[in-house]
């Protein structure tokens, strides 16, 4: 995979050496310390408070179900749907009010991004502006953007969605072993595909971030007259590239559900086995494909996540390297 100060020195010149002392954050954990700072810690006790309040609705399904076989209590049917309206209408309202919060902390993060490169960008040489004008543009208006919205989910996601995830399989496993072995090992599989795909679109990215800003560049920068065709070679390449992009993830997406969909298959097997011959009852077979589909959702955040992190870090280390290897007065 090409560095990403390969790709900006192959599409842009008058880039010299590296060099420290910027107002951007050199790496993109620095940078989600210093933008979002205590509202981590605030983020991350909402999440940790959801996913446990998210345990709730399975338990209280498998007791309706229960409850409603011969012998059970219309009194008690009832006492529980309404402990189950009460619990989801509470879980709604903690989302709601998590997702505002992470909105506030990544526009605020956008800003500060913007501002700070702003602030960088102002210190370039003047006789060099010209040839650097597209970057400028791409980094300020375009790069920013999905860097700074990255940075309300980057600590509070994986706190809420793998704790969907590990309180959900524990629970599995306090009901039936042996179908929660069933269901990790559905799982398993991800473990290995996904961070081989993850690599591929990730390399894709890169490529095609600096292939974007050569084309700023043949635009705005003095190169503005270059001959059409190398511009218009540089779009097929992004093209090409969104496309392999696309074809990853969404196969990435339709193998995921298809091991969604074969777990519940077992499941519904092994359980109707146990159910039939005595060894479990009915609302726990319920519980576990409730539970298998509760997992589809936050699993796949998961896997979101760990794309979305591995994209930005490298997305903010061309940004950082593009402020680095810019020259800067006084150099």
């Amino acid at each position: 995979m090409p560095s990403a100060s390969a790709i900006l020195a192959s599409g842009l010149p008058g880039f010299g050496p590296s060099r420290d002392g910027l107002a951007t954050p050199r790496t993109l954990p620095a940078f989600i310390a210093s933008a979002s700072g205590a509202h981590q810690l605030a983020l991350v006790a909402m999440a940790t408070a959801l996913f446990v309040a998210d345990l709730a609705p399975l338990e209280l399904q498998r007791r309706v179900v229960n409850a409603a076989l011969p012998g059970g209590s219309a009194r008690t049917i009832l006492l529980l749907a309404a402990l189950y309206i009460a619990a989801a209408t509470a879980m709604g309202a903690l989302k709601l009010a998590l997702n505002i919060y992470r909105s506030y902390v990544s526009e605020s993060a956008v800003r500060r991004l913007r501002r700070t490169l702003l602030q960088d960008l102002s210190t370039l040489a003047p006789g060099d502006r010209a040839a650097v004008e597209g970057v400028e543009v791409s980094l300020v208006l375009a790069e920013a953007e999905p860097v700074g919205a990255f940075v309300g989910v980057s600590v509070s996601e994986p706190v809420l969605e793998g704790g969907i995830v590990l309180g959900t399989f524990g629970y599995m496993l306090y009901l039936n072993p042996l179908m929660a072995a069933l269901a990790l090992a559905v799982f398993v599989p991800q473990m290995v595909f996904v961070p081989l795909m993850q690599q591929a679109i990730n390399r894709r990215v890169v490529a095609r971030t600096g292939a974007l800003r050569r084309i700023s560049g043949g635009i705005i920068g003095r190169h503005r007259h270059e001959a059409t065709g190398l511009q218009d070679a540089r779009i097929e390449r992004v093209f090409r590239l969104n496309m392999g992009i696309f074809k990853l993830k969404f196969s990435m997406n339709f193998l995921m559900n298809l091991m969604h969909h074969a777990g519940v298959a077992l499941t519904l097997g092994l359980g109707g086995y146990l159910v039939v011959n005595g060894e479990t009852d009915l609302g726990t077979v319920v519980a576990f494909v409730a539970g298998l589909r509760q997992l589809n959702d936050p699993w796949g955040g998961l896997i979101d996540w760990f794309r979305e992190w591995r994209v930005t870090l490298a997305k903010y280390a061309l940004l950082r390297q593009a402020l680095d290897t810019l020259p800067r007065q006084g150099a």
